[in-house]
C-alpha cells in the first residue's frame, strides 16, 4: 500500500482549527503573559517600540476554549455575513440563466482550447481586483472563475487558483495595499505608496507564477484526471449546463449583467471615495441581488428561495470563518500575543542585513497564524521592525516589503484567516486539498520574494 504523505494527513478543518484553539489554550499556561504599550498611530492603535512588559498570567481555562467558538463567531460576524450574503447572490445570478450563457459566451469566443491563455488573463484580472479592490471586497466573484474553470474542462481547483489564489497574490503584493503598504508607510513615516515601481515589478512577477503554477496543474489533470485535487467533490450549480456552442446572450442576460456590473462599479466608488468595507460591500450586494432577479422576472417569493438556497449552500464554510477567529480570542485572553512577537523580532537585530531582511518574512509569516489581520499586523509588529531596521542598516521601505511578504504569501495558506476560508468555501474546496495545492505555490512566491528583497537590500532601496 502506498505511503500516504504528510499533507495527506490534515484533518478535517473543524477538527484542525479546534486543535489549534486547544494549543494556543495550553501555551495560555506556558508563554509568559506580556503587553506593549499603545499609542495612537494616524487613525490606528499601535504598540510602542521598546516598551514591552510581563504581566500577570491568565490562563484559559477548559470551558473558555469552546466560549472561544461563539465568541469568534461573533467578531467575525462581518465576515461570516459577507460569505453567506456572496453566496444568496450568486445563486440567484446563476438562477437568472445571464452569468452561465456570458460564461459560455466568452469560453466559445476565446477558444475552449485555449485554457492556458484563459488562465493568464482571468488570473491577472483577478489579481488586479485584489491589488485595487482588497481580499474580502471579491468574495462574491469567485464562483464566477469556477464557472469559467468548468467550462474550459478544468475543476474546481483551477477556478480556485485564478481567483482565490490570484485576488490573493495580487492583494499581499500590491503597490497600492492601504492595509499593508499604506499603514507600513505611517508608521514609518514614508510618503503614501513610495516604492511602487519595485513593488509592481514583484506584483506582476508573483501573478505570473501564480498563472503558470495553474496551468501546470492544469496539464497535469487532464493527462490524469486522477490527479486532481477535487475528486469527488460535486459541482451542481457550477457547471455549464449546454454545449459551449449553443451559448448566446439575449436581452434579459444583458439587462441582468449590466445591474451586477453597475453595482461592482457602485463598491469600487464607495471603497475608493467613501472607504466602503464589509458591511457596506455585503449591503450592495443585497440589493444587487434582489435587483437582479427583478430584472429576471422572478417574484419575491422566488428571489427569497434562490438567495436562501445558495446562503444554505454555503454554511459550512460561511461558520468556520468563526472558528479559526477563536485562535485570536484564546491568545487575547491569555495575554501572549504581544510576548509571539516580541520573542520572534528580537533575534534578528545581530544578524547580516540581507538575512534579516529574509528572515524578517519568516517571522512575519509565523506572526500572520496568530495575526491574520494585514493592518492589524502591521500595527503589532511594524513599530517594532521600523526601529530594528533603523539600527541594522536596512531602509524603512525594504522593511515594509519584508512585511508585505510576510504577512501577504502566507495569507494562501493561513487556516485563520476569515477572508481564504470564504473564498475556497465558495468554490468547494476544502481547506486540506487546497493547502496541497497552494503550498508549493507559496513556497515559490516566497523564494522569488527573497530575490527582489536581495535587490532591495543591494542597492539601498528608498526613501529610507
Amino acid at each position: 500500500m502506498e505511503k500516504k504523505r504528510w499533507y495527506h494527513k490534515i484533518p478535517n478543518p473543524y477538527v484542525l482549527l479546534f486543535m489549534i484553539i486547544i494549543a494556543a489554550g495550553i501555551m495560555t499556561y506556558i508563554v509568559p503573559a506580556g503587553e506593549f504599550d499603545r499609542a495612537q498611530v494616524g487613525t490606528r492603535m499601535g504598540v510602542v517600540a521598546g516598551t514591552y512588559h510581563h504581566v500577570e498570567q491568565s490562563p484559559v481555562g477548559f470551558f473558555d476554549l469552546f466560549k472561544a467558538l461563539p465568541m469568534g463567531m461573533v467578531k467575525a460576524a462581518s465576515i461570516i455575513f459577507i460569505t453567506l450574503i456572496s453566496g444568496a447572490l450568486f445563486n440567484l445570478l446563476n438562477a437568472t440563466g445571464a452569468l452561465e450563457n456570458a460564461v459560455g459566451v466568452i469560453v466559445r469566443r476565446i477558444g475552449v482550447n485555449k485554457s492556458n491563455r484563459l488562465i493568464w488573463l482571468m488570473t491577472f484580472v483577478f489579481g488586479f481586483l485584489g491589488a485595487t479592490v482588497g481580499f474580502e471586497n471579491n468574495i462574491a466573484l469567485v464562483p464566477i472563475a469556477v464557472l469559467v474553470a468548468l467550462a474550459f474542462g478544468g475543476d474546481l481547483m483551477v477556478g480556485a487558483g485564478m481567483a482565490v489564489a490570484g485576488i490573493g497574490v495580487g492583494f499581499a503584493t500590491s503597490p497600492i495595499n492601504p492595509y499593508t503598504v499604506g499603514v507600513g508607510d505611517v508608521i514609518a513615516g514614508l510618503p503614501m505608496f513610495s516604492g511602487a515601481l519595485l513593488r509592481t515589478g514583484f506584483c506582476v512577477a508573483s501573478l505570473a507564477l501564480v498563472a503558470h503554477h495553474t496551468c501546470r496543474y492544469l496539464g497535469k489533470i487532464k493527462k490524469d484526471p486522477s490527479a486532481s485535487l477535487v475528486t469527488g467533490i460535486g459541482t451542481e450549480g457550477l457547471s455549464l449546463t449546454h454545449p459551449i456552442e449553443e451559448y448566446s446572450l439575449c436581452g434579459k442576460d444583458k439587462i441582468v449583467l449590466a445591474s451586477f456590473l453597475l453595482g461592482m462599479a457602485t463598491i469600487l466608488f464607495g471603497v475608493f471615495t467613501w472607504g466602503w468595507y464589509i458591511t457596506e460591500i455585503s449591503a450592495v450586494f443585497i440589493i444587487m441581488a434582489v435587483v437582479a432577479g427583478l430584472l429576471a422576472g422572478m417574484n419575491s417569493d422566488e428571489i427569497i428561495a434562490k438567495m436562501v438556497k445558495g446562503a444554505g449552500d454555503i454554511v459550512g464554510g460561511a461558520l468556520i470563518i468563526g472558528v479559526a477567529r477563536g485562535i485570536q480570542v484564546i491568545l487575547d485572553a491569555g495575554h501572549i500575543g504581544d510576548t509571539i512577537v516580541q520573542t520572534l523580532a528580537a533575534p534578528l537585530a545581530d544578524l547580516p542585513v540581507t538575512l534579516s531582511a529574509i528572515l524578517m518574512t519568516v517571522v512575519h509569516s509565523v506572526i500572520n497564524f496568530f495575526i491574520p489581520s494585514g493592518s492589524g499586523q502591521a500595527m503589532a509588529t511594524l513599530p517594532i521592525m521600523i526601529p530594528l531596521s533603523d539600527l541594522i542598516g536596512m531602509t524603512r521601505q525594504t522593511a515594509i516589503l519584508a512585511f508585505q511578504v510576510g504577512d501577504g504569501v502566507m495569507n494562501l495558506l493561513v487556516p485563520t484567516l476569515g477572508g481564504l476560508l470564504a473564498m475556497i468555501a465558495l468554490a468547494r474546496v476544502p481547506f486540506d486539498r487546497w493547502f496541497r495545492f497552494a503550498f508549493p505555490l507559496a513556497l515559490k512566491i516566497l523564494v522569488m520574494s527573497w530575490v527582489f528583497l536581495a535587490a532591495a537590500v543591494a542597492i539601498n532601496w528608498g526613501p529610507a
